[in-house]
């Protein structure tokens, strides 16, 4: 199944997120690579394709894990949640309906 995973990130990450992305792109294509990765990106702060020292507000991941809970511990152990980056995230069961 599905899940969307959405990571909220605390005031003022832009540097820690710029830190830790390779750690967090890493496991995301190895997602990628094992075809369950159906998309993924971050919130720009700013009506912009590249928000520069305004940063994000968190990022959206949508991936395929066999139940909530394996989807759950997966997103517990992003790179952005060790690091601080994240200030929570949710894991939610996702019904893609379009495009078929």
């Amino acid at each position: 199944m599905l899940y969307a995973i959405v990571g909220q990130d605390v005031p003022d990450s832009l540097n820690q997120r710029l830190a830790t992305r390779p750690a967090h792109l890493e496991r995301l294509h190895a997602l990628q690579q094992s075809g369950r990765l159906l998309l993924a990106g971050p919130f720009p702060a700013i009506d912009s394709n590249d928000p520069g020292p305004a940063g994000f507000t968190g990022s959206l991941i949508v991936a395929e894990f066999d139940t909530l809970a394996a989807a759950q511990v997966w997103a517990d152990a992003d790179p952005y949640v060790t690091a601080g980056v994240y200030a929570s995230v949710s894991v939610k069961p996702f019904k893609k309906t379009l495009p078929a």
